[in-house]
């Protein structure tokens, strides 16, 4: 779908009034991102933080790249205080 609005003076800012069918087929939630190209102004939702980690995590499992780097090293709290149930 194709439309025209105007920006309007909003304070010291701009605005512009998106039709509710737009949103809906964009699909986009309350928080967007929005930067600037030349000739256009691009809007696409917000990325949450940590987008992505389960499955490079299960990438790194499958690939065994998951593994420590140092040897674990007990503390007082795991020779002394921890127990297992």
């Amino acid at each position: 779908m194709t439309t025209r609005t105007r920006i309007v003076r909003i304070g010291n800012s701009r605005g512009m009034r998106i039709p509710k069918i737009l949103l809906d087929q964009a699909q986009l939630s309350d928080e967007v991102e929005l930067h600037a190209e030349p000739g256009r102004l691009v809007v696409q939702g917000a990325r949450r933080p940590r987008t992505g980690w389960a499955e490079a995590a299960r990438a790194m499992s499958e690939a065994r790249h998951d593994s420590l780097l140092d040897e674990p090293s007990p503390t007082r709290f795991d020779r002394e205080e921890w127990e297992w149930r």
